[in-house]
């Protein structure tokens, strides 16, 4: 291992950290300009063997790099510009081919919830994201939206240039209903607002290394707020379509669980990955039925309803035990509370019925 990678993880570490170490009065202040951080970061000085490793640590706070073999033979080529605010990164990112992604297990494990706007300047991007895995190619101008709150993976497979913002949750959901919805979403630059953004773009790519940190600060922010709107404007547009999709999602869901009610492993953990749905959205779509767990167990109790008067020779207890609940106790308990009796009273009074029996006293 060389000695500047050895010396410089502490030094990585801070860095990469900066964004929140920012004193409490960096905001924008009164006729002054708002503080910011310039951070530089390359692997060139690295052994080729520690290039992608040394890669891989510095990004590795918000995203999983895996290294490969061919990388280490071969060396990396990898650097990073970063313009830190106090609610706002930017990053100047480029790199050789590389793999960077968002799992559902790394996003539990961490903090790391803003919404980020990735701009492809050079070579290609292929980018997987969305609960029904949408594949995004950028190799024609656009600015593509991340959660990073959901699962995503992001391929270079040439050498490429990527610019990104990094943006505040509350800053994103104050302007764009239903905010996780843009997760994967591409806008272009083909309308007017569009326009206006691929030139504030260009300014940054030539000119944000010479520019002042006032100038520098005004440009990049001015980016992100353009960004923000025109992602607001097309999700307004696609309002009603998003409503349809989230019909369409909601009932896949349904089957599912109506499909697995006897299996164990079925759980809101593994419907997440199933579905690979921001845990918000999916209990917002199950929210009146107390969520995605109560949901669940509303419909084991139901199809136990149906298996009572179904199966009328079948043990009350195999019933519990078939859809999972922990024990017959735990079931009649459930069952009273949603039905108002006991399951063998609940299959008395179905028995009745059928003989026309019902409200008959002897």
């Amino acid at each position: 291992m060389s000695a500047g990678y050895t010396e410089t993880v502490s030094q990585r570490i801070a860095a990469r950290d900066q964004r929140y170490a920012l004193p409490d009065d960096g905001g924008m202040a009164t006729n002054a300009a708002p503080q910011m951080l310039r951070q530089h970061f390359t692997v060139a000085g690295e052994l080729r063997s520690l290039q992608a490793p040394a890669w891989s640590d510095y990004v590795g706070r918000i995203l999983e790099v895996p290294v490969t073999r061919g990388q280490m033979a071969r060396g990396f080529f990898g650097e990073l510009d970063t313009y830190v605010f106090k609610d706002l990164v930017f990053l100047d990112s480029r790199t050789d081919p590389v793999c960077q992604r968002r799992t559902n297990a790394r996003i539990s494990r961490d903090a790391v919830r803003d919404y980020v706007f990735h701009v492809a300047v050079e070579g290609m991007v292929e980018t997987v994201a969305g609960p029904q895995q949408r594949r995004v190619d950028q190799f024609t101008p656009g600015i593509l939206a991340l959660d990073m709150g959901q699962p995503m993976q992001m391929m270079r497979p040439s050498r490429a240039r990527v610019l990104a913002f990094f943006v505040p949750r509350a800053m994103v959901e104050a302007e764009i209903a239903d905010a996780p919805a843009i997760h994967g979403r591409v806008v272009g630059y083909t309308t007017p607002l569009g326009r206006l953004i691929l030139g504030q773009v260009a300014t940054l790519c030539h000119q944000l290394p010479q520019l002042s940190d006032a100038e520098a600060a005004m440009a990049i922010r001015t980016c992100a707020q353009l960004i923000i709107a025109a992602f607001g404007k097309q999700a307004r547009l696609s309002a009603g379509a998003r409503a349809a999709a989230n019909a369409a999602l909601r009932s896949q869901v349904q089957r599912y669980i109506q499909a697995n009610l006897g299996e164990e492993t079925l759980t809101p953990e593994t419907v997440l990955q199933q579905f690979s749905v921001p845990r918000p959205t999916l209990y917002r779509m199950f929210e009146a039925e107390g969520g995605l767990g109560a949901y669940i167990r509303h419909c084991r109790l139901r199809e136990a309803a149906n298996e009572l008067v179904r199966a009328p020779r079948v043990a009350v207890t195999q019933i519990a035990y078939g859809l999972c609940f922990s024990s017959p106790s735990d079931f009649i308990r459930a069952f009273r509370r949603v039905y108002g009796m006991t399951p063998q009273d609940f299959r008395m009074q179905s028995l009745l019925r059928d003989l026309g029996l019902a409200g008959a006293t002897f």
